[in-house]
């Protein structure tokens, strides 16, 4: 069989198999519901003429459609975002280790978080609460310094991003960890935040994250080509016509988007940006024309399952996802480190 026909039912599989998790998900928990009982919910609520004239138990109606199916949507989401912008990340350092976080995101959104704790604003504005907004905001202002600090005449070499990610980001931290300290009674939730959890989530915010990772991952399908050009470096990507600054702006733009957007809403979830990129491409290659597609798909199939895992095993409890993707995580990345004698670019 060959290549392109191969990679397609790949991809036509991690479809289906992203479908039949989400199905899966809505219907595990307190009260167990089939599949087919969640497939009638869901079509029942499709638009006219597509609406399935049937009837539905409005117990079980509001249980999906209310409370579950927004939380799979998100968990879906969240975990696409992560991976793509891991992707992105992992081809723009030319690094299998890089993830989402490394330009300082996680900080500047967990600051953001804290900040609005500290101050008193969780509140909910249009449906969207403060304290994501002040993440969102926060992780974008953080980038944005980074990318304003590590640019000399007019480039941005990729070390420089690194380390200056990493020199802002520990500032952020830092000041992350006084507010916590000042402000004991909002320690918990913030705690929790930080740990990286979908519980409680709604359609709102589903809709706020919606259009940012629609937006990045146009942005990284339609320059995949361009992501290959700059594997092979600055210079022969130069050679082949790539303008490579103003690439580098948008790649690491929408990967900045992505992984932001989804911290605000979702806290610090770790190792999804890493995990899924680095097994796509040991499995698939490194083109980013099949890469970015499947690496998205991975990690919505990875992240539904993971907090499925998480609001169910210690149930009444819940575990933050976080936790979870760290617990998996780990291990995999000291197998990294112990194959990093082997280049994978």
């Amino acid at each position: 069989m060959n290549t392109p026909v191969r990679r397609l039912l790949v991809f036509l599989a991690m479809v289906l198999a992203l479908a039949g998790v989400c199905v899966v998900s809505m219907g595990i928990g307190a009260v167990e519901l089939s599949a087919g009982t969640v497939l009638r919910v869901l079509l029942a609520h499709l638009p006219y003429p597509f609406t399935l004239e049937t009837t539905i138990d409005p117990t079980s109606d509001a249980i999906v459609w209310d409370i579950r199916l927004p939380r799979t949507l998100l968990a879906m989401l969240v975990g696409m975002a992560l991976a793509a912008s891991g992707g992105i990340m992992q081809g723009f350092f030319q690094n299998p280790m890089a993830d989402p976080y490394v330009v300082g995101v996680s900080a500047g959104a967990a600051l953001g978080a804290t900040s609005a704790y500290a101050l008193g604003l969780d509140f909910w504005v249009f449906g969207i609460n403060a304290v994501s907004v002040s993440a969102l905001l926060c992780a974008v202002g953080i980038t944005l310094l980074v990318y304003l600090l590590s640019r000399r005449r007019g480039r941005v070499a990729s070390g420089t991003l690194l380390l200056t990610g990493i020199a802002v980001g520990s500032l952020a931290t830092s000041i992350t960890s006084f507010l916590l300290v000042m402000g004991q009674e909002d320690q918990r939730r913030v705690l929790f935040w930080l740990m990286g959890s979908l519980s409680s989530r709604q359609w709102d915010h589903v809709v706020m994250l919606f259009p940012y990772v629609i937006i990045g991952l146009s942005a990284a399908m339609l320059f995949a080509r361009d992501l290959n050009a700059l594997l092979l470096g600055d210079e022969q990507a130069a050679h082949l016509g790539i303008a490579v600054e103003r690439v580098k702006l948008i790649l690491l733009a929408a990967a900045s988007c992505l992984a932001a957007a989804a911290v605000s809403v979702s806290g610090i979830i770790g190792f999804v940006g890493l995990l899924v990129p680095h097994v796509v491409r040991l499995a698939a290659g490194p083109d980013y024309r099949f890469l970015m597609p499947l690496s998205t798909l991975g990690g919505g199939i990875l992240l539904v399952l993971a907090d499925t895992v998480a609001r169910t095993a210690l149930a009444p409890a819940e575990m933050p996802v976080g936790i979870l993707t760290t617990l998996l995580g780990g291990p995999f990345f000291l197998y990294l480190l112990y194959r990093q004698k082997n280049r994978l670019f």
